[in-house]
């Protein structure tokens, strides 16, 4: 064996180091790769609303592990109010019961989380989590809390490690809260920071660096999207949770009256965010997510870039099996209402979507049919690795004299009446510029919406205009040119711009009013420019004219392609009829040109039925309120 001299030595070290550095630097590059495809794992909420303990939690991320992790199941997360003490009084929007600690920030409650005693905060339930081969997540709220603001804690500045001084002076909670802009549907819980701050921006960088203390992997970050948006400090949770050594992967929440414009201003700054309201075990709920499906798939918003990753249009949780009610301080003590065909077309929906997949229901008593629902290989590939997914619009069906006779005996028919629907969009768009004032008297001004509704035989929408009116010493430079909007009939009642509750997904906003309050929810500022934007969100309101459609139908598809040239179809029943649904060949040719539907075979999924295109044309029957999903593969 040749011997090597010191100097090649001294150069073949060289050469190892560097390789050793670039290899290291690729892995951690690879690492940082956040949500690169939708997450999946389970949340605590649908089964346990606020009230879960360390053991109960702990026996379902071991049920995660052993049963759903070896099909891409990875996150487990406890959803809201982990701090609140479980009490006779507490409930989701108490006041008074929760831990914290001396910095006004939210601790595990020992009595449900006791690991967390002595300051560990949830430092040893991530331990055993990451023990199980899994991820673990929280989920927190907007801002500070009220009861950190109610005692006025001191802010921490953890570069010194204690409390954040500015000016000559220490900077405490109520220095940068904004009580006016308290969360809409939690008001007695927590309220924004004011962002522009360096105390406000100090607060929220102790409670992340908290999270990531305690090996936090996955943050749900609640009232603060949709009706409740608050880009400020959005953008600067983001901004901390890049600097952080270890990626933590930023979700959002709610989203009511999210759409495609509004995503855009997040969608590169977190790695999932809600685009509806809650999603309950409702036929209605389900149904109302094709729309938004469609038009986050149109505005190419599947996958964008997000944070040190990809992003994921989100529509919710997965509420099958074991259940508790919204708001409850109860476990699990139902069964979803939703049927296996529902639950079929509800999964197949988030699939093709690309949707995260979060199961929602007690894991720990998963029926059959439901655990075979959601660890479908297929569906499971086309959510993770599928492409061009898109809703597919050229859809046929046809249905016998007898189904439409029926339809008619069954008093079935479709009824629609209008009613106004007031939602919120960002200012800078066309559509939101669409509001004008007129005066009626000396004493009396209105506003109305003056673009048209489409409708004749709706009346325009219109509120009255009231001067905000604060004690001297409250008013700032933050009230000014605000206004109360009044109904036109019921003078003590003003316009809402979130509602005062979670909704769920078939709820929409039709305009709410609610008694007259001193708070950014219900102030509103009209500009020169035709804009009326409200103070909680900074967003701006438009009216449109909304069916009520009752017992309407609909049929639906969507196409996708997968990694070995095979093209998924599936096709969905929204009416009250089982129906046939076909597709022309010709027709599926215009999305998809580099297949050649002329010869092509391939199956059903859930039945497995053998499927082929004849005539041109691919034709199935579909359940009411089913699915069917067929795998083809075409020469």
């Amino acid at each position: 064996m040749k011997c090597l001299s010191s100097s090649s030595v001294s150069l073949f070290i060289f050469l190892c180091l560097c390789f050793e550095s670039v290899w290291t630097k690729n892995v951690s590059e690879s690492d940082r790769q956040e949500a690169s495809i939708p997450p999946r794992g389970w949340n605590s909420y649908d089964s346990f609303c606020w009230t879960i303990s360390e053991e109960e939690f702990l026996q379902s991320a071991e049920v995660v592990s052993q049963r759903l992790h070896d099909h891409g199941y990875e996150y487990v997360v406890v959803d809201y109010l982990w701090y609140r003490r479980k009490v006779e009084g507490a409930y989701h929007d108490s006041l008074g019961f929760d831990v914290i600690d001396k910095w006004g920030r939210m601790l595990p409650d020992p009595g449900r989380w006791p690991s967390s005693e002595n300051g560990k905060g949830f430092a040893e339930v991530a331990n055993r989590v990451h023990g199980m081969g899994l991820k673990f997540g929280i989920h927190v709220m907007r801002g500070i809390s009220t009861q950190a603001v109610n005692a006025n804690t001191p802010i921490l500045d953890t570069k010194t490690g204690g409390a954040y001084q500015e000016s000559g002076r220490v900077w405490y909670a109520k220095d940068i809260a904004i009580p006016e802009r308290a969360c809409a549907w939690m008001p007695h819980g927590f309220m924004s920071v004011n962002t522009k701050l360096g105390a406000g921006k100090a607060f929220l960088r102790s409670l992340y660096e908290q999270y990531a203390s305690w090996d936090v992997d996955f943050v749900k970050h609640d009232c603060v999207f949709g009706d409740d948006f608050d880009l400020n400090e959005i953008s600067y949770v983001s901004e901390v949770l890049k600097e952080f050594d270890r990626p933590i992967v930023y979700s959002l929440s709610p989203g009511t009256s999210v759409t495609p414009a509004m995503a855009k201003d997040v969608s590169g700054l977190v790695n999932m965010y809600r685009v509806t309201g809650d999603d309950w075990d409702t036929w209605g709920d389900v149904k109302s997510h094709f729309d938004i499906a469609r038009d986050f798939s149109n505005a190419n918003l599947i996958g964008a870039k997000g944070l040190t990753g990809k992003s994921w249009p989100d529509l919710d949780m997965l509420p099958f099996g074991w259940l508790t009610d919204p708001g409850s301080n109860e476990g699990p003590h139902r069964f979803s209402h939703l049927n296996l065909e529902e639950k079929k077309t509800q999964m197949t929906l988030w699939s093709m979507a690309k949707s995260p997949l979060m199961y929602g229901g007690d894991v720990r008593k998963i029926d059959p049919s439901t655990y075979d629902i959601i660890t479908n290989p297929t569906l499971l590939e086309i959510n993770s690795f599928s492409s061009n997914n898109m809703e597919f619009p050229y859809i046929t069906s046809v249905k016998s004299e007898d189904q439409d006779l029926s339809l008619r005996r069954s008093g079935k028919e479709i009824k629609t009446t209008f009613t106004h629907s007031l939602g919120l969009t960002r200012c800078s768009e066309s559509k939101a510029m669409g509001w004008a004032s007129e005066r009626l008297n000396l004493y009396l001004e209105r506003i109305c919406w003056k673009r048209s509704l489409g409708n004749k035989h709706l009346a325009p929408f219109c509120v009255h205009k009231r001067e905000l009116y604060f004690p001297l010493d409250e008013v700032s430079m933050y009230h000014q040119g605000k206004h109360h909007l009044v109904a036109t009939n019921r003078l003590k009642f003003c316009l809402d711009a979130s509602p005062k509750r979670k909704l769920t997904s078939k709820e929409f906003k039709r305009g709410t009013f609610s008694p007259c309050r001193w708070d950014s929810n219900q102030m509103w500022e009209l500009n020169p420019n035709g804009t009326l934007v409200n103070s909680y969100s900074g967003l701006c309101a438009t009216v449109e004219s909304s069916e009520d459609t009752i017992n309407s139908g609909g049929l639906r598809s969507w196409v996708a392609t997968g990694r070995k040239g095979e093209v998924y179809i599936a096709f969905f029943n929204l009416s009250e009829q089982k129906t046939v649904m076909s597709a022309k060949a010709s027709d599926l040719a215009k999305f998809l040109p580099a297949r050649d539907f002329s010869s092509c075979e391939g199956s059903e999924v859930w039945s497995g039925d053998a499927v082929e295109i004849t005539k041109g044309k691919l034709s199935t029957a579909v359940e009411m309120h089913g699915s069917v999903l067929i795998v083809l593969n075409c020469s």
